[in-house]
């Protein structure tokens, strides 16, 4: 079976992809490569996956209609991990017109492909930003999401209603997955892990909003695979009477002071952290935590890796390919 992975150069969807391919998936990868973050960690990531029988990448948008029409020609893809996208909430607030293209445009292209082409499952990224401003912990999927706190958590909440209403005009079983707080190694460098870990090693000041009172449900990128794979190899039943259409949240479920997430950065870096404590700013959550409830009962969810184990090996690999903190990045 071919299965198109998009944003397949990112951060999950590498992960993602490779692991696909390792189980005897073929793999299309499909990501713009665009200059949100440097292009270049973005094509190492790629490399680092390698080429071969199982896995080929394609340059492109989500949002080129033409071209997703080839791809369907060529290599037929049977089923869909939706990656792709627009990413960042601070950046939302800076600049909303890459948003609107590519989660809003570019999803809609992606559902049109679906539909036209009979794809038998569409597995697509929600994101735990969607929660917003809900007091309610932990968050369950049945838990308000409808007033978020940037454009980018209102674009994903969006995608979760276009997906719902193409499953149930058109008979597409789909399922979204609420991420939350996703890191490990070739994780995205505007994401507080990375950040954080880079600057450490390098010396620099950090930037730790709140004064630190906040808390995320921190998650191993290879537990969210595992989430991914799952769900994707379980498709809802088209054939019931309501819509095969499903949201699952995939975190860890235990959130996490951030406090205690730079401590631990600081003790696998040896050197402390420089903290520049500044208010909290727009757009933020004060906690995250997934109910997964739902998750390990309909897909066999059962996160394994805890911060403990995962911050050092993480600081080790920031020093490796980062050589040692600096701004530079260098090829793989």
């Amino acid at each position: 079976m071919t299965v198109l992975v998009t944003g397949a150069a990112g951060f999950i969807g590498s992960h993602v992809a490779r692991a696909l391919a390792q189980r005897g998936s073929r793999v299309l990868g499909l990501d713009n490569f665009n200059a949100y973050y440097d292009p270049q960690y973005k094509r190492d990531r790629a490399a680092a996956m390698g080429a071969g029988r199982d896995f080929e990448m394609i340059e492109g948008d989500i949002a080129d209609t033409d071209l997703l029409a080839r791809i369907w020609q060529q290599h037929r893809p049977r089923r869909v991990v939706h990656l792709a996208a627009q990413a960042g909430v601070r950046y939302s607030i800076e600049a909303p017109r890459p948003y609107v293209h590519s989660n809003l445009v570019g999803f809609l292209e992606i559902l049109e492909a679906c539909r036209q082409n009979a794809v038998e499952h569409l597995t697509f990224a929600s994101t735990s930003s969607i929660y917003g401003h809900n007091p309610e912990q932990p968050f369950r999927e049945d838990a308000r999401a409808d007033r978020p706190l940037s454009l980018y958590a209102a674009t994903k909440g969006a995608n979760e209603l276009m997906a719902h209403s193409y499953a149930h005009l058109y008979r597409i079983p789909m399922t979204g997955l609420r991420f939350f707080t996703v890191y490990g190694s070739w994780g995205r460098p505007d994401m507080a892990p990375l950040l954080f870990t880079r600057a450490v090693l390098a010396g620099r000041p950090i930037q730790v909003f709140n004064h630190g009172q906040m808390k995320r449900d921190f998650t191993h990128v290879d537990d969210i695979v595992d989430g991914v794979i799952a769900a994707l190899e379980r498709p809802p039943n088209p054939d019931a009477s309501n819509p095969p259409y499903r949201i699952f949240n995939l975190g860890r479920g235990e959130p996490v002071d951030l406090l205690h997430f730079i401590e631990l950065i600081e003790m696998a870096a040896g050197r402390p952290a420089v903290r520049q404590l500044l208010q909290m700013q727009a757009g933020d959550m004060l906690e995250t935590c997934a109910d997964i409830s739902a998750a390990r009962r309909e897909l066999g969810y059962a996160p394994k890796v805890s911060i403990e184990e995962a911050v050092p090996p993480l600081v080790e690999w920031c020093r490796a390919y980062f050589d040692g903190g600096e701004e530079r990045i260098r090829s793989a």
